[in-house]
């Protein structure tokens, strides 16, 4: 690994690429043979709610750290999932970049003052909750302090984006949902099953890493 700067400057350059990653470089959930099981956009006719996400980066140990959330057992959707900080875009916020901003300091006290922003990942659609979701890339030179919303988040873990590249960290599994079988990939990290809409964003990210050379040892 050769730092944080190192990876820092790869991925603003990896997040100036606009061509799209594709599907089969991203964990999405596939039926038993191997057809996507999930939609990425809207059906016609269907119009989505507009949200963001936040996927901030961090220096710490020469490395770029990832906060995650776990999501309270209280709440209607995603109920102890593992996510990014994020939510439903309100009337006032002027686009994705504010909304995750916003959401990030309700729900872990995140300031949205020390965020630096890098870009934003491809939008696509999370059916349960009837979102079209931006994810937004931020940076913020130390470690944040966070305080989770107990309303909304149970706990806060991070990973370092080193040990996401290690391919030890995606799991499969067939899980029975929505009354069908499926092959679900995941990351397993700290005990957490990190699958659906978290591990499609992070996988888009580690996706377009490697196009600029970034992953383990580089």
């Amino acid at each position: 690994m050769k730092g944080w700067l190192y990876q820092a400057q790869r991925i603003r350059r990896s997040l100036a690429d606009t061509t799209s990653v594709p599907l089969d470089e991203l964990l999405l959930m596939r039926d038993m043979n191997g057809t996507l099981a999930r939609a990425m956009q809207p059906a016609p006719g269907v119009v989505p709610r507009a949200a963001a996400a936040l996927l901030l980066l961090y220096p710490q140990e020469d490395d770029l750290w990832l906060p995650l959330t776990v999501r309270s057992g209280v709440l209607p959707l995603h109920r102890g999932e593992v996510s990014l900080p994020g939510g439903s875009t309100n009337p006032e916020d002027d686009g994705p970049v504010m909304t995750a901003l916003r959401e990030a300091q309700e729900e872990v006290g995140l300031d949205p003052a020390g965020v630096e922003v890098w870009g934003t990942l491809t939008p696509f659609y999370i059916p349960p909750s009837n979102f079209m979701l931006t994810p937004v890339v931020g940076f913020t030179p130390t470690p944040p302090l966070l305080h989770p919303n107990p309303d909304e988040v149970e706990t806060v873990f991070s990973v370092p984006l080193s040990r996401l590249f290690d391919p030890a960290t995606i799991v499969e599994e067939e899980w029975t949902l929505y009354g069908m079988q499926v092959r679900v990939p995941f990351f397993a990290l700290e005990g957490y099953k990190v699958w659906g809409a978290t591990a499609i964003v992070i996988s888009e990210l580690l996706a377009r890493l490697r196009r600029v050379g970034e992953g383990e040892g580089a």
